[in-house]
């Protein structure tokens, strides 16, 4: 992800939570692709970070089921020491990261990314619609939102908010 003030060597980074989650407001490290727990949880104790934010810039992409069973064993040990912890996955890996079991835990968010480019060409009558994987399959229905009424400002983050942050790593 090329993002203002950070290289592509950019692991660490600490700054408050900007987007509207359970953890909104609170000092956070946030982390770049896969780390080691000890160094995370070290660094958010040692920073007085109540919250970690693990997938920032868009890094959590697991591409074998080795990979799947290193970031498994990363979260739950993360959130065995009771800290607020998110993981920004895109939509795609709902599945893999319902099954690894970690919406068991109270302190866990899981911040499921859609992207939806050019969302104000779409127009006024644009529905993003919350489907199921097939007929009946595992949700009791689907939930239609108007895009439009989903734009609220009270939700709104600007990319303004994501140039505070300051690298330690």
């Amino acid at each position: 992800m090329d993002r203002e003030g950070h290289s592509e060597d950019t692991k660490f980074f600490i700054g408050k939570e900007v987007e509207h989650s359970p953890a909104y407001g609170q000092r956070t490290l946030f982390v770049v692709g896969y780390q080691p727990a000890e160094e995370i949880l070290a660094r958010a104790l040692n920073n007085n970070c109540p919250h970690i934010y693990l997938g920032a810039n868009q890094s959590f992409n697991p591409p074998t089921d080795e990979d799947w069973i290193g970031w498994d064993k990363l979260l739950t040990q993360l959130l065995k020491e009771d800290i607020w912890v998110t993981l920004d996955f895109d939509v795609s890996l709902m599945e893999q990261v319902l099954e690894c079991g970690m919406t068991e835990y109270d302190t866990f968010i899981p911040m499921i990314s859609v992207k939806m480019p050019y969302m104000g060409q779409l127009g006024y009558n644009a529905v993003l619609k919350l489907d199921d994987k097939d007929f009946k399959a595992t949700n009791p229905g689907v939930w239609c939102h108007s895009v439009h009424e989903l734009q609220d400002r009270k939700v709104f983050t600007d990319w303004t908010k994501y140039t505070k942050d300051e690298i330690i790593d």
